[in-house]
């Protein structure tokens, strides 16, 4: 399969639209590619990152399902799974182990393992308060780019630029 690059820095939008129309002679790789380029998408999602945003989407779930059925530790159990098997599919091994043993994120990391400690040991309330604190204190260097993300979904986008107007 061949690919033609058909978008420089230099050449204006009029241009590029007008390319996109002519090439229909190539495959469609170089169509989606110059399509992609006129829209700057930055956040294009391919197939194991929404596999691995469902895994954290049904930790979540399972989370707060076992939250409200008074601390099921069944639940807990398996929401932690599902969204430590999803954080691991989106990041990849090698960033999620420095995520977790970045020398700033140290202590968010101690208190989300003692909360998962906790909760195998049936204590599942004070495992999840730590499990909570742990992964605000690790993912709070991600909030500009969940905004930008939430900014791009449709609905919640544009609840998300009400409530929270850009900068």
């Amino acid at each position: 399969m061949r690919m033609h690059v058909v978008n420089d820095e230099d050449e204006d939008v009029e241009l590029q639209w007008a390319r996109r129309d002519s090439l229909r002679q190539y495959d469609e790789i170089t169509v989606w590619y110059c399509f992609a380029a006129v829209n700057k998408m930055p956040y294009q999602i391919d197939e194991l990152k929404k596999i691995g945003l469902g895994f954290i989407g049904f930790g979540v779930l399972f989370t707060i399902l076992g939250v409200v059925l008074f601390f099921d530790k069944g639940l807990l159990a398996l929401g932690n799974i599902f969204w430590l098997t999803g954080v691991v599919i989106l990041l990849g091994w090698r960033s999620t182990l420095k995520l977790f043993t970045s020398s700033s994120n140290y202590k968010g990391s101690v208190s989300f393992l003692l909360g998962l400690f906790f909760l195998f040991v049936r204590w599942p309330v004070v495992g999840i308060i730590l499990e909570v604190y742990g992964c605000f204190i690790i993912f709070s260097g991600f909030g500009p780019s969940i905004r930008v993300f939430l900014f791009q979904i449709p609905v919640v986008g544009w609840v998300a630029r009400y409530v929270y107007p850009a900068a």
